[in-house]
């Protein structure tokens, strides 16, 4: 599927559709206008600024673990805490997400999430081997 034009990144691991959002209007768009509540929501930890990341999940069911990870690896990747080797990445359901009255584009409030630590290069495997259908683009994070 491709991104071109999109407020958002879309990519394909192992049949699951992945979303990452561009910038803080776009990932304030792809949280509130795109997400389905039962779809998984993921971003990195700690109040680092980077990219909302959406799982794809019409049917409400489990994720598989390895589809959270590669999705936690893209928002480490798409966020300021690129560099680090390992980054905490806070997930729930888009339905626990919220916007704080009067915050700015792109904050959010998340309750009852899980966090996750991943290695951000994982992602940059994920979109270099071919594991995921994309647009080869650059992500603003």
């Amino acid at each position: 599927m491709a991104s071109r034009g999109k407020p958002y990144r879309t990519l394909r691991v192992d049949g699951w559709e992945i979303l990452v959002g561009r910038g803080d209007e776009e990932n304030e768009h792809l949280t509130f206008g795109v997400a389905q509540p039962r779809d998984l929501w993921l971003h990195a930890g700690g109040g680092t600024p980077g990219s909302h990341v959406v799982i794809r999940n019409p049917s409400g069911g489990e994720v598989p673990r390895q589809i959270v990870q590669r999705a936690a690896e893209l928002a480490a990747w798409h966020s300021k805490a690129r560099s680090a080797k390992l980054v905490e990445v806070h997930v729930c359901r888009a339905a626990d997400v919220s916007k704080p009255r009067g915050a700015k584009r792109g904050t959010v409030s998340i309750k009852r999430e899980k966090r996750v630590k991943v290695r951000p290069e994982g992602a940059r495997q994920v979109e270099m081997s071919g594991e995921a259908d994309s647009e080869r683009d650059e992500v603003a994070g």
